[in-house]
């Protein structure tokens, strides 16, 4: 069961969600918070598995809220999705530094927020590759001074090239096909750079491969 905590400011936004999620199975929604810092609460309360995050709360905002929920070492396990709009602004560029794993418009389908949330639980993948990629393109535009990073010394030349595709918002399954590899075998490289690297989720990598310059703007297509 993959437990759901919905951090939305907008009463009517939550109920959407909810009527939503609770029609799943796999799906249980645990909490609401109202703003940034009953979100944090309530993660240290009811460890969500998933926080659908709005940015823009009263009081603390959904980005500090992202920033100390993945600062924390006891809720590593918690992944954060960012609820945003189409337009690409400070707050979420900031978002995605601050630890985000993944980005949904509020106007999604219903087949997509139920996607992004299994995704989110597993790990497995950044969140709506078309959103995440103009995320990924708007954050490696931002980097205009990359600082090579020595903890990307322990990582093999595969490790390299598959964490570079990383960066290009490529999934496994993509990885997969690009460097003709079975997408367990691609899955088990991006697990072993995560660890390597300390990163809690692939959003990291993706911020440390920009930063490193191990990557630059418009590589791959972005």
């Amino acid at each position: 069961m993959i437990r759901v905590l919905l951090a939305e400011d907008q009463r009517l936004v939550r109920a959407g969600f909810r009527s939503i999620l609770e029609d799943q199975d796999d799906i249980e929604v645990v909490g609401e918070a109202a703003d940034g810092q009953s979100a944090v609460s309530a993660c240290h309360e009811l460890r969500p598995d998933v926080v659908l995050m709005d940015i823009r709360m009263p009081g603390m905002d959904g980005l500090e809220a992202s920033r100390e929920i993945a600062g924390e070492e006891r809720l590593a396990s918690v992944k954060v999705v960012i609820l945003t709009t189409f337009d690409l602004d400070d707050y979420v560029y900031g978002a995605l530094r601050a630890g985000a794993t993944g980005f949904l418009v509020k106007d999604t389908e219903p087949e997509e927020l139920l996607q992004a949330i299994r995704v989110a639980a597993r790990g497995d993948a950044l969140i709506s590759p078309s959103i995440t990629r103009r995320l990924i393109a708007e954050f490696a535009g931002r980097v205009h001074n990359p600082v090579p990073n020595p903890q990307l010394d322990v990582l093999t030349n595969r490790e390299r090239e598959v964490m570079q595709l990383v960066a290009a918002g490529l999934t496994n399954d993509e990885i997969a096909a690009r460097l003709v590899l079975s997408p367990s075998t691609a899955k088990t490289h991006v697990s072993r750079i995560m660890a390597k690297l300390g990163a809690r989720d692939r959003s990291q990598v993706v911020v440390v491969a920009y930063e490193s310059g191990l990557v630059s703007p418009g590589w791959l297509g972005a």
